[in-house]
């Protein structure tokens, strides 16, 4: 026993050290972080945020003017002359408006201007104007413009240099060890046509992504590191432009150079990763967000287009499909770049800001490894079910913890890596278990053969095929059988020889049932339990199971008889049998199974053999056990005895002997004289007239069992089990008589 115990727990223990590798591979693999894992993280947060999206709220202080199908058949194709685009600039900026930002480019001057016009060979000679005509600049114009109202313009990152510097309105205050040291860089940024450069309250990068970025857009730098100094994005600085602040504060860690924590920008903060970049939070696109340009465009006072425009922060861009500004967001829609611009803005207004630190990710790491450790070691004790069911809530709660950190504090924790990495490690671990499970098909006979006769076995094995994983009804005989005094012998000797003890013991009343063609279902504790008729039929099987019950009573008295139990108290057993339908086969799960056997005849027999104490006998036997058997076996009734689930009391009878004593006279005058005894009770005789009988039964049974004259000493104290009022009318059979009204 020790020695298996051993063998367990070597095996548990290599399970265990698999289980702890797989875990550590899979930390290594995390750290790496190879692309099929990003995407899996970002594809993840796209789902948070599709599930739920921020909503859009037509009160807060952001608009987009859009150049949309309807402004450029009014106005004519893009781009415009920037005499229009300074028409537009001059009705914001009187409607109000906090901050105009340009989400396009004005790299070059504008090929409207007269004097451009005049440059031109083919044109020169066909147009005739006055000298100051000539000198008129579109770009000046559209400067002095600018000039007047809080205007921000936009630049955009490329690889070669356009020859003009474009240099930051904003100025930057660094906190940390030289945060900006970090940020996305970007080699050149477009220049912006003169004087428009000058004039302009703020620039702005309108790049919501690197160079060469596609796909769907889910972070957006806050900053950009330019060849000229830290470069705002269009929307921080549209901001920063309607809120009057001259500067933007970045804060990084104060013990490693360029890592960016967050950026301030008057009483907005931004937590950003450490590149500068922040966490888009979409919401779905709302045409409450839009105004259309040919509005704006348009002369007049309108006062509900001044209720949309006075004290808000405006945007212009274009949604046009011929100007190719769409990208593609975390929710799955194609929506024109300025509109990521703008929701920037209004989620950094809300302080609706998505955030993901080193602490997220390492909290992460120790998911993975907590739902690892609860596989391995639930695998390693109870089996694979077990094991996934327990990894299953596991990680339910992981996406629990994620959903709510989403939903409430709006921090992006990836489940995907915990869950990935728990079924990969359940699904190793259930192979590695599978490769050690069939080692040990090879000593299933061996093993088998301890619960079964080995002619059961070979007959099994001949016709396996009947045979079937899962139950099938059929009546067999259930036997319990279970120590008495069992707990004064355990406080009498040590563990290990009391685990000697039962093991001989067990050894020796096993042999007894597997003698009679039984199956050992199970030793529980102190107490066994067989069954007959399974797995294959057994010719009268409850005859079979009492002659077990019998011949496991005298191996006891050898047993008591042996040097082991010298100097010890001698053991008894209580031994109750009972026959009736149950269900019979391998119960459980495909990976993990018993073949037993489940039917009220089980519990039949476990209460009937509880009672034993009751009637103070060792073997009881249940009324279809003695009308199966009442023809060769020596039973005598017992009485009426209450089962524990059962709603009416239940007869149960006692187990003499075999055949060979119920054709003997001695037992036969017992009989007749027990007969007596049960009719003195029932006719309500007299209490001596009772105990005279007993006595007679006691004389008669002393020579025929010995433990027949404890039933009897007890007899006269259970005199209700079988004359009690609630038993009126109930048949109680005899062996050799038939049916007997009991009146009771």
């Amino acid at each position: 026993m020790v020695g298996k115990a051993t063998d367990r727990f070597g095996r548990r223990l290599v399970f265990r050290l698999v289980g702890v590798g797989l875990i550590l591979m899979g930390c290594f693999v995390r750290v790496l972080d190879p692309y099929p894992l990003q995407m899996s993280r970002l594809i993840y947060f796209d789902i948070l945020q599709r599930i739920s999206p921020r909503a859009f709220d037509p009160d807060l202080p952001v608009r987009v003017v859009d150049i949309d199908e309807k402004s450029l058949t009014e106005w004519g194709q893009w781009p415009w002359p920037r005499t229009h685009l300074g028409q537009m600039v001059d009705r914001l900026g009187e409607y109000g408006a906090a901050a105009i930002a340009f989400d396009m480019l004005f790299a070059e001057p504008d090929r409207y201007s007269p004097a451009r016009l005049l440059q031109d060979p083919s044109l020169s000679g066909l147009l005739q104007v006055d000298q100051a005509a000539a000198e008129l600049d579109n770009d000046v114009r559209f400067g002095a413009a600018l000039a007047q109202w809080p205007v921000v313009l936009g630049v955009a990152a490329r690889q070669s240099d356009s020859g003009r510097a474009t240099t930051p309105k904003a100025g930057l205050i660094e906190i940390g060890e030289n945060p900006a040291a970090g940020l996305v860089d970007v080699a050149h940024w477009t220049s912006l046509a003169p004087p428009l450069g000058e004039d302009a309250t703020g620039i702005g990068g309108v790049n919501v992504s690197p160079i060469g970025a596609l796909g769907v857009v889910r972070r957006v730098p806050v900053l950009w590191s330019g060849p000229n100094g830290v470069m705002p994005g269009l929307g921080i600085e549209a901001l920063r432009v309607a809120i009057g602040e001259p500067v933007y504060f970045a804060e990084g860690s104060q013990d490693e150079v360029g890592i960016m924590l967050e950026v301030g920008v008057g009483d907005f903060l931004l937590p950003t990763t450490e590149n500068g970049e922040i966490w888009v939070r979409y919401r779905r696109d709302h045409p409450g967000l839009y105004l259309s340009a040919d509005d704006v465009m348009r002369g007049g006072n309108d006062a509900a287009l001044r209720a949309e425009i006075e004290g808000r922060i405006i945007l212009v861009g274009t949604s046009a499909a011929g100007l190719f500004d769409m990208r593609e967001t975390a929710l799955g829609e194609s929506v024109p770049g300025v509109s990521i611009h703008a929701q920037i803005i209004e989620q950094v207004i809300l302080g609706d800001m998505l955030s993901r630190s080193d602490v997220t990710a390492a909290l992460e790491l120790l998911a993975f490894v907590v739902l690892g450790v609860v596989v391995t070691v639930v695998m390693s004790s109870f089996g694979a079910v077990a094991s996934f069911i327990a990894g299953g809530v596991a990680a339910a709660v992981v996406i629990a913890i994620s959903w709510l950190a989403f939903q409430n504090q709006s921090i992006l924790f990836d489940a995907t890596f915990p869950l990935a990495g728990g079924m990969a490690n359940f699904g190793l671990l259930a192979g590695y278990l599978f490769v050690s499970t069939e080692r040990e098909k090879r000593v299933i006979r061996q093993t088998f053969s301890h619960y079964v006769a080995p002619e059961i076995l070979d007959e099994m094995e001949g016709n396996g095929h009947r045979l079937q994983l899962g139950g099938e009804t059929q009546d067999i005989t259930v036997m319990f059988s279970d120590i008495r005094g069992f707990t004064p012998l355990s406080e009498s000797v040590s563990a290990t020889d009391l685990v000697a003890l039962l093991n001989a013991l067990f050894s020796d009343i096993g042999d007894q049932i597997l003698l009679e063609r039984g199956t050992i279902d199970k030793f529980i504790g102190d107490a066994v339990m067989a069954f007959w008729n399974a797995p294959l039929p057994v010719e009268n099987h409850p005859y079979r199971a009492a002659l077990a019950a019998l011949k496991m009573r005298r191996a006891l008295v050898d047993f008591n008889a042996s040097p082991l139990m010298r100097g010890r108290p001698p053991i008894a057993l209580a031994t109750g049998c009972a026959t009736g339908a149950a269900c019979v086969g391998n119960i459980g799960s495909r990976r993990r199974f018993n073949y037993t056997v489940i039917g009220d005849v089980v519990n039949v027999a476990a209460r009937i053999e509880q009672n034993c104490r009751h009637v103070d006998y060792d073997i009881l036997a249940s009324h279809a056990v003695q009308s199966a058997t009442r023809s060769n076996l020596a039973l005598l009734e017992a009485g009426f005895v209450d089962l524990k689930g059962k709603s009416e009391p239940e007869p149960v009878y006692i187990l003499v002997g075999d055949r060979s004593l119920t054709d003997g006279a001695a037992f036969q005058a017992l009989e007749d004289a027990h007969m007596r005894l049960l009719a003195a009770i029932r006719d309500r005789s007299s209490r001596a007239a009772v105990l005279q009988q007993c006595e007679v039964c006691i004389d008669l049974g002393a020579e025929i069992e010995p433990g027949l004259k404890h039933f009897y000493r007890a007899l006269p104290g259970r005199t209700v089990d079988f004359r009690s009022e609630a038993l009126a009318g109930r048949a109680v059979f005899s062996h050799h008589n038939g049916p007997r009204d009991a009146i009771v």
